[in-house]
């Protein structure tokens, strides 16, 4: 099978380059044993953008970021930007992007490798063979809502104030990523609001209803945004797919990572709108930051990049069969016991970015 797709790389700051390096080798490996040929271009994000053009996000960033297939970037940040004024820092950049492509629903999965299920914090029987995916709506709510502000009442006092705000287009649109996820998967939504209170969640609950009825093979349930953090770590593998605004799906999502053990470990996936073709825009970059503390050591995990790489070649490209044979290579290497720095547990095996990076290809080159 020929797959000729264009992937724009943005390794940004700290360990990005170091993790980015690692999936340019699998995209290699798999234009010589499945050939799969992607175009690759390099470019620029974050504080290493601003290094070098004055830009978090460079208009020639913009321009290639549309004329991509997919996007996948490493991590933005650290201390050495902090004192730029607030709209040069880094993570200005990973803002940006996502808005001039329009990215609205982000995927993050929660999946537990059997190798690392004694690392999670919570008991083995508990998130064994977990693979649940948070579906985060990314660019409307609380976050985003107007008015917004702090006004001062006089004296000493002041009010801070944000809005909480949905259309029905933008609850409709992330429910139907959300229903295409569970048709693929286990054919159950989870829709998570807080109906009792916030009337905005009253319309979200109304709209997801609505969807559902347009997709009556897919179970829908919905659950307040309390309940579910609850029931995350009481009995998570209850959930497949999870659907849930901007800012309870910030909360969630973070709270579904550390059920695996380590953010390391953890990919994630941006879309957009499709276009005619069917097309949607993608941007792929796993959840860990970018570490500065251990850039340049040659120390970091490397996994979380590489299952973004899977995730896009799920979601953007349509090759489960290789996605698969990823994901496998992974779990492969974690079962013969090698682990980085951050995932290191007693009587394993400590490798380096990149013997992990050359670990997985070795696996991938024993299953082919």
């Amino acid at each position: 099978m020929a797959a000729n797709k264009s992937v724009l790389f943005l390794p940004g700051d700290g360990i990005g380059a170091e993790v980015a390096a690692e999936v340019k080798k699998v995209i290699d490996w798999m234009g010589d044993n499945r050939a799969l040929e992607f175009d690759v271009t390099d470019g620029l994000i974050g504080g290493t953008a601003y290094d070098q053009t004055g830009s978090p996000l460079p208009r020639e960033t913009i321009e290639a970021a549309h004329a991509a297939d997919a996007v996948l970037l490493g991590a933005v940040g650290g201390p050495k930007w902090e004192t730029l004024p607030f709209e040069d820092q880094p993570e200005r950049g990973l803002l940006g992007i996502r808005k001039e492509m329009g990215l609205f629903a982000n995927l993050r999965p929660a999946l537990v490798f059997d190798a690392l299920a004694d690392a999670s914090t919570l008991k083995y029987d508990v998130v064994a063979g977990l693979d649940i995916m948070i579906l985060r709506e990314l660019s409307s709510g609380i976050y985003f809502g107007e008015p917004r502000g702090i006004e001062d009442l006089g004296g000493d006092r002041r009010r801070g104030y944000n809005t909480l705000t949905y259309t029905s287009d933008e609850v409709r649109r992330i429910g139907e990523v959300a229903f295409d996820l569970a048709a693929k998967r286990n054919k159950r939504v989870c829709s998570i609001d807080k109906a009792n209170v916030l009337q905005a969640t009253v319309m979200w609950r109304e709209e997801m209803i609505k969807v559902g009825e347009r997709h009556p093979d897919i179970e829908l349930s919905h659950m307040y945004v309390d309940n579910a953090a609850m029931q995350l770590v009481r009995n998570p593998k209850q959930f497949d797919v999870v659907v849930t605004t901007n800012m309870f799906g910030d909360i969630l999502s973070d709270c579904a990572a550390m059920l695996t053990g380590s953010l390391g470990m953890l990919p994630s996936a941006s879309l957009g709108e499709p276009d005619e073709s069917g097309n949607r825009p993608a941007l792929y970059e796993p959840v860990h930051g970018s570490a500065p503390d251990i850039a340049g050591q040659g120390i970091a995990n490397p996994l979380a990049m590489i299952l973004s790489f899977s995730m896009m070649l799920r979601y953007s490209f349509d090759l489960a069969g290789e996605a698969d044979a990823v994901d496998a290579a992974v779990e492969a290497v974690l079962a013969k016991g090698l682990r980085t720095g951050d995932i290191m547990e007693d009587g394993k095996t400590r490798v380096s970015t990149e013997e992990m990076g050359a670990a997985v290809l070795a696996e991938l080159s024993a299953a082919a």
